[in-house]
Formats: structure tokens, C-alpha cells, sequence
């Protein structure tokens, strides 16, 4: 391996444009594309620290620095463009998290990895739009966190409270969304403004391990631990009037309620699973990679179709996961203000996936192409009349959803243009650590975050104490850095921004 400096490591970066940097080819070995990454000037800095720390410690606790991890994903078979960073990114397994890489589906050494995905498989965001106002809620918003609290089971090894068997979970795997609609746990309009309509329709849970079923059969309807929230919000700022309006936010200080969850115990699962039948399959095919956390399967293989439909089965549980949690919070609504959900106008605004691969039809070097597009702590991000657009959102592009940091604001934008030609459709999903868990836990103090989160009058429930300091604001990014830079890189347009008032967490 070749130990270079950070001043040589330097000469392979060059900057293309005020927000974004080129990764030269040799960087790391055996790159068939260039990388790009987006920043700004302060998270620029950081990236560029990361690297510089690498070289200095050549110990990076087992992760590579996210540079890195872009210029080792653009050394997979058959990935076309760029390997993609977006301003969140930060180290992960395999792929870091904030990558996005696109691969031919007519080239039949393109692959499909595992790490591209990640652990939580459709990992994603909901919102829901009321008809309150903050002023409606100020008085009560410590009852409200204790009322989601007690609705919606959090934390790790939590039971989520839908009664699922064998057959029903098969059959939610399979169906998805249509399976929470047929059970009366959605409204039929819930999935007009979700990814997908809410269903993979690939899935097939004949290729998912009886383990993986295990896990997954108590926790549908549960938030589960780490970055996962449920929010209730107030819109504090519109940047974009006419597509606010068209997602039903009319004027600053409405409340929303911000779901953040992915398919638990189940996904990860999945993803354990197939990266060990893709381990066999790299050596049987000859396949070789930067990085063993990269291990991949020829998507035309019976391993990497295997995975696509047992990761499809993934998709659709944490969708019908999210879908559930959306029942037992317009529950927790409807009893607080002792008026139905459907009064209180919990309609959902949208649902995306930030953790997930997909085929899709993308226009490269003026030619369709039809593509596998990895997006891992990415979100889509699709320009107007676009095809896969709901019919009501078609003329200002598909609602993005960036969830903040707890104790920090969270946006919602729209796919743009740029977003197409430039990142396969694709832009940020939330801030991005800054800190390690570890880190955090040793330099933060639990009880002084959550003074500072009373201080700034947000309610917040969380059941591990130890959480508080991981999730912590300084632990993070700054999210409102990372979406101007997307702004500013014409992948995404600012329509509103949301502040918290209540927080549960697991």
C-alpha cells in the first residue's frame, strides 16, 4: 500500500466550482470513475481535517475518511458518472454515509452492494401536516411529548403493539403499504405522497432468512434507538409560498408532526445475510474491491438478485413501520384534542427513503439509461414532471425531506433540474456527525444538553440517558450549512423550514 502525505494526498482533489470538488482518478487504486463531493467553505474544512488526521494517525478506528470511501465506491464494477459525496457525508460501512453511485444495468459486470444501502434499509422520513398552530400547543406540548411518548414503543428491544403472524408479515413484506391500507392502519390517500407508493414490488419474502423474520416480527410500529425521532414541529419559515401551499402548509407557525425511522432489527438483518453470500460471491466470480466492507454481487447474479428482492421486502416493512407509527401518533392527537385525525387534518405531506437502491431510467451523456442507483444517507431528490412525482406535486418537483439534529431545525425541499443532470436525482438527508458516538458520549454531558434543550423550550422524552449525548446538536453538522450548500449547488430548492417543540426518542 502506498503511504503518501497529506500535501501529496492534496494534489488529487481539484475544485470544479465554488460548492463542489473533483476526486482524480488514483486517488485509490483501481477508481473507473472520478469522485465529486458538494461542500462550502466550513464544510470543506472539515473534510479536508478528516483526511488530514488520517494521514497524520494512520489510525482511523476502522473507518476510512469520507473521501476516501468516495474514491474506493468508484472503483466497483460498472458504476458510471461519479461517485457522489453530498455535504452530510461522513464515514460509514463501505459506502460512507451522504454517497450516492449509479451502476449500468446493460454492463454485466455492474454490482450491487450491500453497503450502498447500509443496516437500516429504507431508513427514512415522514411528515404529517395538522391544522394546529403553535399557539394551539404551547401550553401543552410537555403533555404532547409524554402522549407520543406513551404511544409509540421507542428504544432498543421495544415491542411494537400491531399484532403481526407469520402469514401477516409475509404478506406485509410483500405488500407494503396496501397491506397497512387493507388493515386499516393508513388512509388509501397515505401512499399518493410516498416513495414508491409505498411498495417495492419485487419484494419477495421467500428470499428473506426465517432470522431476519424473527427480528422483525415484534417491531413493526416501533421507533427504535440511535438517530430515530418522532417530532412535533412548528413551520417557522417559507422560502417557497406557492409549493408550500401545494403541500398544505398555508403560513408560518402550523404544527407538523416529523416521523424519522427505517425497518429495525429486520433490515439489518437482510443486509447481514447478504453480505455473506456476497463474500462467496466475489471469490467465485473474481470480483475485487478497495475494501472488504465493499462486498458485491453481479446484479444479474442469484446473489445480487436475491438481495435486491429480500432489500425490497426490507423497504416495504420499514414503510409499513413508519405507516404504523402515523396510526398511533393521529391516535395520540385525536385523544389530546379529543377530535378525529381527520379533522385535525393529519394528512401526509410526504415519505422518503434515504437508505436504499433502486432501478430507474437517467439521461447520461444525452442517452437513456436505465441504472441502479445506491443512495445511502441520500435522499431522491427528482426535478418537476417527473413521471414518478405525485399528480399534485408535479409542477414543483418531488418534496424532500431533511430532518435536523435534536434541538435543531429540519427542512423540507424540492427536486431540482441540476439534481437530475448532476446526482442521478439525488441530494442531502440530514446533517451528518460530526462526532463519533464515542466521542460524543466522552466529551458531552447528558444533563447539560437537556438543559439546554429546556432552555430553548423544546419537551423532549427519550429513554436512554447515554442517547442524549450521542444525538446530541454538537454532535452533528450544521443542517442548515449542509442544505444552503445543496441550494447553492442547484440540486435542491429550500420550500420551508420546521423548529422543534416536542422530541421522543429511543
Amino acid at each position: 500500500m502506498v503511504v503518501r502525505t497529506y500535501e501529496e494526498e492534496l494534489k488529487f482533489f481539484e475544485k470544479v466550482s465554488p460548492y463542489s470538488w473533483k476526486i482524480k482518478k488514483g486517488f485509490q487504486p483501481n477508481m473507473n470513475v472520478e469522485g465529486l463531493f458538494y461542500v462550502n467553505e466550513a464544510l470543506e474544512k472539515l473534510m479536508f481535517e478528516e483526511l488530514q488526521v488520517s494521514c497524520r494517525e494512520k489510525d482511523s478506528g476502522g473507518f476510512l475518511p469520507g473521501v476516501k470511501q468516495i474514491a474506493n465506491v468508484a472503483g466497483l464494477p460498472g458504476i458510471i458518472g461519479h461517485s457522489i459525496g453530498l455535504p452530510d457525508i461522513h464515514s460509514g460501512y463501505g459506502f460512507a454515509i451522504g454517497n450516492i453511485a449509479a451502476f449500468d444495468m446493460d454492463d454485466p459486470n455492474s454490482v450491487v452492494s450491500p453497503g450502498g444501502v447500509g443496516f437500516d434499509i429504507n431508513c427514512g422520513v415522514r411528515l404529517i401536516r395538522t391544522n394546529l398552530f403553535e399557539k394551539d400547543v404551547l401550553e401543552i406540548k410537555d403533555k404532547m411529548a409524554q402522549n407520543l411518548f406513551d404511544n409509540i414503543p421507542v428504544g432498543v428491544g421495544t415491542k411494537g403493539v400491531i399484532p403481526m403472524s407469520k402469514n401477516s408479515l409475509d404478506e406485509a413484506l410483500k405488500l407494503g403499504m396496501d397491506w397497512s391500507i387493507k388493515e386499516g392502519f393508513a388512509w388509501p390517500e397515505d401512499k399518493e405522497h410516498c416513495e414508491e407508493s409505498g411498495r417495492m414490488a419485487n419484494a419477495n419474502p421467500l428470499k428473506v432468512s426465517s432470522k431476519a423474520k424473527q427480528r422483525g416480527m415484534p417491531q413493526l410500529g416501533t421507533l427504535g434507538a440511535g438517530n430515530h425521532y418522532a417530532e412535533v414541529q412548528v413551520v417557522d419559515k417559507i422560502y417557497d409560498e406557492p409549493a408550500a401551499k401545494k403541500m398544505g402548509i398555508k403560513e408560518a407557525d402550523q404544527v407538523c408532526v416529523m416521523i424519522h425511522s427505517g425497518s429495525r432489527g429486520f433490515g439489518h438483518q437482510v443486509a447481514t445475510d447478504a453480505l455473506a453470500d456476497m463474500e462467496k460471491a466475489m471469490k467465485r466470480d473474481k470480483i475485487k474491491t478497495n475494501d472488504r466492507q465493499l462486498a458485491c454481487a453481479r446484479i444479474t447474479s442469484t446473489e445480487g438478485q436475491n438481495y435486491l428482492q429480500a432489500m425490497a421486502c426490507a423497504a416495504n416493512f420499514a414503510w409499513v413501520n413508519r405507516t404504523s407509527m402515523t396510526h398511533l401518533t393521529r391516535q395520540a392527537f385525536a385523544k389530546q384534542f379529543n377530535m378525529s385525525a381527520d379533522d385535525l387534518d393529519m394528512h401526509v405531506i410526504y415519505d422518503v427513503s434515504h437508505n436504499i437502491a433502486k432501478i430507474e431510467d437517467h439521461t447520461i451523456d444525452g442517452k437513456p439509461k436505465k441504472l441502479l442507483v445506491h443512495r445511502k444517507g441520500s435522499t431522491r431528490a427528482f426535478a418537476p414532471n417527473h413521471p414518478l412525482i405525485p399528480a399534485d406535486y408535479q409542477e414543483i418537483g418531488q418534496p424532500v425531506l431533511i430532518g435536523g439534529t435534536m434541538g435543531t431545525c429540519s427542512y423540507v425541499l424540492t427536486g431540482t433540474d441540476g439534481a437530475m443532470s448532476e446526482t442521478f436525482g439525488s441530494t442531502c438527508h440530514g446533517a451528518g456527525r460530526a462526532l463519533s458516538r464515542a466521542k460524543s458520549r466522552r466529551s458531552l454531558d447528558h444533563k447539560e444538553v437537556l438543559s439546554k434543550l429546556k432552555k430553548q423550550g423544546i419537551a423532549i422524552r427519550v429513554a436512554s440517558p447515554k442517547l442524549v449525548t450521542e444525538e446530541a446538536p454538537e454532535s452533528y453538522k450544521n443542517v442548515t450549512d449542509v442544505v444552503n450548500t445543496c441550494q447553492a449547488a442547484g440540486i435542491s430548492k429550500k420550500c420551508f423550514k420546521l423548529r422543534p417543540i416536542a422530541v421522543i426518542k429511543g
